[in-house]
């Protein structure tokens, strides 16, 4: 039987500022020899019971919009962005990756149809080289694709010549599914374009109804070719409380599609760091998905999160790029594979606030840049791989601290502490019963919770750009002995720690 104790505690003792700034490098040996006197503090028990399902492979991807793709990858697909390619592998090694290709783009996006006008609402052609450089990198990922095809047009033979197009270029068995529409609670309030005298025209009446999409939805399914088909792409709660009525009336949806921003800044109100960290931001952001999931599950369908961020409407500078983004993510993929949600696919679109890899490609080297929110990718990816289990935990829990427990296929248990206190460290301390000798430790650390820059994963980084998508730099991943059967360990401000331990 596994039982873990954990025990977090604050020195009481002085600390002098490279205590409590977050640049500060620590290392094993630094955490054992170092740790301060613990006092009386709350204990928390990680059983040997699981909950929430196995970490299906491709939990994690990215959604991309289409006129994205050959910023990121590059026009010849015989030699795409290597660094871009690699960055992809990392979120979801040695396995199967899934990808999205849609968001807005998906209702701005048409294939090109003989002796058909474009719809007005149209700023982006698929062609031919898209499609090649799309099938390239899908071969290249292995990966699984989920495709959006134009609702807002409101012309079924557009959505139908767009998605034979996508099946023949990308090839029926890279397809997971055809998402139909995008956010389709938003036709009747913005503009899908805009009239000759520059008035905005949206693509539906204002009166625009679930009741109306589900029958265009309808409409479209029964004119497209046969395969499976995801929707109903919305953000809407008000809309997804009915989700069991769309699941029901469309048979062929096998994978519900679900978009996730816990924060807002769509008008002049500015959103905070605080706010991103707060636990209504995570773990209330999951809760709101739970009978979501439930009812995805009674009617035997998926549910994937497949746009998601910290912050909607292009995010806010600050915010979105910052490293707060990075302990968020980490925190709220846990919660969401806790509650049982099939994947997520978070949003990355190249020079705005919200980009999280954006390329360049100069000199003849492609040169990718990396910002913070990806290292929390990276370290999901670590800390659950594949087949993975959630530990049952008890007991109460410090505020400011999150604690996440794993047990991988291979029998090794992972534990991730999420310190979200700005400056103050604690001590966790761990006695993990069955364990075999010294522990792993790697460390998600920035140099302050605002920094755009500098972030590093077990002492390694991309740096400003990478033209390889590959880690560099000293490892401090460290091995940490415990002591009287007991692992400690400092966990500084604004971090995550990741300890990895082989159990019998």
């Amino acid at each position: 039987m596994i039982a873990i104790v954990i025990v977090v505690a604050t020195s009481t003792a002085n600390r002098s500022a490279s205590d409590v700034e977050p640049s500060t490098t620590v290392n094993a040996s630094t955490a054992v020899t170092r740790s301060p006197k613990l006092v009386a503090g709350p204990k928390l028990t990680v059983h040997r019971a699981t909950v929430g399902p196995s970490i299906a492979p491709g939990f994690v991807g990215l959604t991309m919009e289409y006129r994205s793709l050959q910023q990121l990858a590059g026009n010849n697909p015989a030699a795409l962005d290597p660094a871009f390619v690699q960055l992809l592998r990392a979120i979801a090694p040695d396995q199967r990756r899934v990808l999205r290709f849609g968001g807005d783009s998906t209702d701005w996006t048409w294939w090109p149809i003989a002796h058909v006008r474009r719809p007005p609402g149209v700023r982006y052609s698929l062609t031919p080289d898209w499609m090649r450089v799309a099938r390239a990198l899908t071969s290249q990922l292995h990966a699984r694709l989920i495709v959006g095809v134009n609702l807002e047009a409101d012309n079924r033979g557009v959505a139908a010549g767009e998605t034979r197009a996508l099946v023949a270029g990308l090839g029926h068995n890279a397809i997971d599914a055809i998402e139909v529409g995008n956010e389709p609670e938003l036709y009747g309030t913005f503009g899908w374009y805009r009239s000759a005298s520059g008035q905005p025209v949206p693509g539906r009446p204002r009166s625009y109804s679930e009741a109306d999409f589900t029958h265009d939805f309808s409409s479209f399914a029964h004119v497209l070719p046969q395969g499976a088909l995801a929707g109903p792409s919305s953000g809407s709660l008000a809309w997804l409380s009915d989700l069991g009525s769309f699941l029901r009336d469309e048979p062929r949806v096998r994978v519900a599609t679900v978009h996730a921003y816990p924060l807002k800044h769509c008008g002049t109100t500015p959103v905070t760091i605080g706010q991103l960290l707060a636990d209504q931001s995570s773990h209330g952001l999951a809760r709101q998905l739970a009978p979501l999931v439930a009812t995805a599950r009674a009617h035997h369908v998926e549910l994937r999160v497949d746009e998601m961020n910290g912050v909607s409407c292009g995010g806010q500078r600050g915010v979105s790029n910052s490293f707060a983004s990075a302990l968020w993510v980490l925190d709220t993929l846990f919660e969401f594979a806790k509650l049982g949600v099939y994947g997520v696919n978070i949003q990355t679109v190249p020079n705005t606030i919200n980009e999280m890899l954006g390329a360049q490609f100069a000199h003849g080297t492609w040169h990718v840049r990396v910002h913070p929110e990806y290292y929390g990718l990276i370290m999901f990816a670590q800390a659950a791989p594949p087949g993975s289990r959630l530990l049952r935990l008890s007991g109460p829990v410090q505020a400011g601290i999150k604690v996440w427990a794993t047990r991988a296929p291979d029998g090794h248990v992972r534990l991730i502490v999420i310190n979200k206190h700005l400056r103050r460290a604690e001590t966790v301390a761990l006695r993990i019963a069955g364990s075999h000798g010294a522990a792993t430790v790697e460390q998600l650390r920035a140099p302050a919770i605002s920094a755009s820059t500098g972030v590093s994963l077990g002492g390694q980084t991309f740096g400003p750009t990478t033209s390889t998508g590959v880690l560099t730099g000293h490892s401090t991943v460290a091995l940490l002995e415990p002591r009287s059967g007991t692992y400690v360990v400092r966990v500084p401000g604004a971090s995550a720690t990741m300890l990895t331990v082989a159990s019998g």
